[in-house]
């Protein structure tokens, strides 16, 4: 569906389920990760951080675009009332986002950045999550079995937490699952032609 014009798309991410997405989409692309540090100013509002650091992680591929490629980076943050909750560095810490989310309502943001030589955007999705409460046995089963130390707030939506544990959402899925894959369609689409 998508014509590259002659382009490569190349997928900044280690994450399984962004190429997964990616490549549900019907887009061939190449996986070229490197490693950033996920870190943020403390005055960032919420809502801004995961665009922050998707744009810094297209940032670390300066001088190394290719003429006819596109880079897309993503990143993912669970925001909690005003608390940014990133990737768990423990299972203890896991554990503790988990608690902090059971029996209540939080944000999820996606944000995509596509970058080439001659452009580059950056685009967020937001979309609310309601969990139901966690027993303390749910959380150790999930975290045990999971190990979700690579997922924002600590829990996979496409996971056993997120079939017992998620009662509702508003917005897409993807974005939840860490791709906001209808931007990415969007902006493909048409992206090429503005490059000539």
């Amino acid at each position: 569906m998508i014509d590259l014009k002659g382009y490569s798309l190349v997928l900044a991410s280690k994450s399984p389920r962004r190429a997964e997405l990616l490549n549900e989409l019907g887009v061939e692309f190449e996986v070229r990760a490197q490693k950033v540090e996920e870190n943020f100013p403390a005055s960032l509002p919420g809502l801004e951080v995961a665009a922050y650091i998707s744009k810094k992680k297209a940032v670390a591929f300066e001088g190394q675009i290719g003429e006819k490629e596109v880079i897309l980076t993503s990143d993912t943050v669970v925001l909690l009332g005003e608390k940014v909750l990133g990737k768990p560095r423990d299972q203890e810490e896991a554990k503790q986002m988990l608690r902090e989310l059971s029996g209540s309502t939080h944000k999820v943001i996606s944000a995509i950045t596509l970058k080439s030589l001659s452009k580059e955007i950056t685009l967020s999705d937001v979309v609310t999550v309601h969990f139901k409460k966690l027993d303390l046995e749910e959380i150790e089963y999930y975290v045990h079995k999971y190990n979700p130390l690579d997922k924002a707030g600590a829990y996979g939506i496409q996971e056993w937490i997120g079939y017992v544990g998620i009662t509702g959402i508003e917005g897409s899925y993807f974005t939840v699952m860490g791709l906001p894959v209808h931007l990415v369609y969007r902006e493909l689409v048409g992206w090429f032609d503005k490059e000539d």
